[in-house]
Parts: C-alpha cells; sequence; structure tokens
C-alpha cells in the first residue's frame, strides 16, 4: 500500500452538531424533544438542506403543515448555531498533526451550503483541507456514489489511495463499495491509533 491520503466527515467526526442541544432549551422534557425531532423536524427533513435546498423553502413548507410549531420549526434556521457542541474531542488535533506531517487531507461532509459559512467561522480548521467537498453545495449526499466520484474526480485520487473516516456506517459501506480504505469513527484516541498503524502520524500524542 502506498502512501494514504486521509478524508474527513465533518458532522460528528470533527464538529458536534445536534438540534437537541437547541431543542433542549424550546422543550419542556427529552420526551418532547425527541417527539419534535421524530415527527416535526426529522432527520430525514433536515437531509433536504444537506442536499441543496433552501432552508427559507423547507421552513415554510413544513410550518404550513404544523402551524402550531412554527415558532419551534423557524429556530432551525434561526437559531442554527446552538445546535452546535464544539470540537469532537481530540479530532481536529489529528487533522492539524496530518497537515503538519505534511499527509495530504480532505473532506466529503453532508452539510448545508447555507450553514457551512458559518462553521467556517467558528471553526478555523475547516481551511485546511486540501479538496473539500460539501453535498449542500454540490447537491448530492452520501452515501450516494455521485458524491464520492466528485471528490475523486476533484482530487484527481483513486479510491484506493484515500482512507475516508466517517461516523455512519452507510456512508463508510458506501466508500468501502468504490474501493476506499475506511475507519468507522467511533473516538479520535481510535482514529489516533490506526493512523499511526499506518504510518500517517509518526506518533500518538492524544491523552487516553
Amino acid at each position: 500500500m502506498g502512501p494514504l491520503s486521509v478524508v474527513f466527515d465533518i458532522g460528528g467526526v470533527l464538529i458536534d452538531w445536534n438540534p437537541r442541544y437547541l431543542y433542549r432549551k424550546l422543550l419542556p422534557d427529552e420526551e418532547s424533544v425527541e417527539a419534535f425531532l421524530r415527527d416535526v423536524c426529522s432527520n430525514e427533513w433536515n437531509q433536504q438542506f444537506d442536499a441543496g435546498h433552501v432552508f427559507s423553502e423547507g421552513i415554510e413548507a413544513l410550518a404550513a403543515k404544523f402551524p402550531a410549531k412554527a415558532d419551534l420549526i423557524s429556530a432551525f434556521w434561526e437559531r442554527w448555531q446552538e445546535m452546535l457542541g464544539g470540537e469532537v474531542p481530540g479530532t481536529a488535533d489529528i487533522l492539524r498533526r496530518l497537515k503538519r506531517e505534511n499527509v495530504p487531507v480532505h473532506a466529503i461532509s453532508n452539510w448545508s451550503a447555507e450553514t457551512f459559512p458559518i462553521a467556517t467561522k467558528l471553526y478555523p480548521f475547516l481551511h485546511l483541507f486540501d479538496v473539500l467537498v460539501v453535498s449542500g453545495v454540490e447537491k448530492m449526499i452520501k452515501p450516494g456514489e455521485e458524491i464520492f466520484q466528485r471528490f475523486l474526480e476533484r482530487s484527481r485520487l483513486g479510491a484506493e489511495d484515500c482512507i475516508f473516516i466517517d461516523d455512519n456506517a452507510a456512508n463508510i459501506a458506501a466508500a468501502n463499495k468504490l474501493g476506499f480504505h475506511t475507519v468507522h469513527f467511533s473516538t479520535a484516541e481510535d482514529l489516533e491509533r490506526r493512523l499511526v498503524a499506518l504510518g500517517l502520524l509518526s506518533q500518538t500524542g492524544l491523552c487516553p
């Protein structure tokens, strides 16, 4: 195996994003939060923004369906930043170390084109990637094959030249099918051990 390029997912790997952080402030208990995120602002509903749809239209349509919850639905956009929980501990440090050690670092992320600029202002490490493919900009999302192919075309790499890191099992399976080496992300410590074993990091440096 030759030298590998490292391809990161962002949400859940580098940045902790969870709508519960916001809706726990707006709803009275955990049961209400879970019901709202299951039945109203669901993951499936949010995926349309990752795929390139604009928030104003998606929120208007959903508020028309659930008029009594219009304010809560609007908060998904108006208070989106409150869904961010900060860096996933340790992973951005790994990204910076890879960059310092001259390992090519890239990203393929399911993220809205409207909210990604907010994240880049808050997390400067998002500017470190050599090639960055954002689903909302490309209007295609993981685990679809198209977004992986778009990355390979733009980076001029073969799938076998890349190790892809993601916390989502479906995305890992899609990347495996295309020939990527993969790491199903759990913790930064586990990722670090794997990258050291592959010779991509010179030594371990995270606290256990």
